[in-house]
């Protein structure tokens, strides 16, 4: 699996302030070329348009890649009592036909509540449709350190996705060690804090309105960490002005901040979204590029013991 992955939430459309479904094609067949090949997408993403795009994409490729997506929000109300056997199958069975497989590579739980961490029935359930062979594996994705240790006790729980960045350093505590101890993957996903760590955004940027970077700053929508790792626009931009003295010269922010995410033993894939080919290859160059030396790892640390660790580290 490549160390970038795709991330599909911008294709969808839904709250990233629209897509064209042409420029999206074009997006993801950049990054087959770039030699990307683990995608990811969730059933929600545009009601389902980003998983048809990525289906549309194996029809028109020959080469093998794995795709990720996610089940569980499409429940309203969003409570621990509809993660049934019942819905999850339903939920499985229309990615199935969206995707265009017979079998998914990997589901993941999509940020439930914390209760359904405390349901051995959930993950049963999902072993039910392992062995039903409509999907070969399962993990999680998660808005919590603690609902990711949780998740990990249950043995088949193959991955978790997780918010990692330069924004949200938490997870490298206590959970890296203990997924690298259980072996389990973890995809770190907005890795660039809703563009934030692109360096492209300025305090004269503006966002469409449906675009989340617009409603969702105080969680209006779902959880504040998804837009902009939680972190208050302002106090983000001058954290960002700490980090460019940081990245090499012929390296952009976003490249920096996705090589970062991979000098992490425990980080198996970072997921960046992109909605052109630009984008696309701008962020499969990270993975070529050399590791982050020490002093500079003590250094964005540093940066986000000062300006961001009051802000979120207790919240995530």
């Amino acid at each position: 699996m490549s160390e970038i992955g795709f991330g599909g939430w911008g294709i969808g459309g839904g709250a990233w302030g629209g897509a064209d479904d042409d420029e999206s094609m074009a997006a993801l067949h950049a990054a087959l070329d770039a030699g990307i090949n683990f995608f990811d997408t969730a059933d929600v993403y545009g009601d389902g348009r980003s998983e048809r795009l990525i289906g549309r994409l194996r029809r028109e490729r020959p080469e093998p890649f794995r795709v990720a997506t996610k089940a569980g929000r499409r429940l309203s109300p969003q409570v621990a009592a509809g993660y049934t056997a019942e819905n999850l199958t339903a939920f499985v069975d229309r990615s199935l036909i969206n995707l265009g497989v017979e079998r998914l590579d990997l589901i993941q739980l999509h940020c439930p509540p914390t209760e359904v961490y405390y349901r051995p029935e959930v993950f049963a359930a999902l072993d039910d449709l392992v062995a039903a062979g409509k999907l070969a594996f399962y993990g999680v994705s998660v808005e919590k350190v603690e609902e990711a240790l949780k998740a990990i006790e249950y043995p088949n729980v193959q991955s978790v996705q997780i918010i990692f960045n330069a924004f949200r350093l938490r997870p490298a505590e206590l959970f890296f060690e203990q997924a690298v101890r259980r072996r389990v993957a973890v995809i770190a996903r907005v890795p660039l804090a809703s563009g934030m760590l692109s360096g492209r955004l300025t305090r004269d940027t503006s966002f469409p309105d449906d675009d989340h970077r617009t409603f969702n700053r105080e969680g209006a929508a779902f959880d504040k960490g998804e837009t902009f790792s939680g972190v208050p626009y302002e106090a983000a931009l001058a954290a960002v002005d700490q980090l460019r003295p940081l990245v090499p010269e012929g390296v952009t922010l976003a490249q920096y901040a996705l090589r970062w995410i991979l000098a992490f033993e425990a980080v198996t894939c970072v997921i960046p979204g992109a909605r052109n080919a630009s984008r696309v290859v701008e962020n499969a160059g990270a993975a070529d590029l050399p590791p982050p030396s020490p002093e500079a790892l003590t250094a964005v640390r540093q940066v986000y013991d000062s300006l961001v660790r009051p802000l979120v580290h207790h919240r995530w």
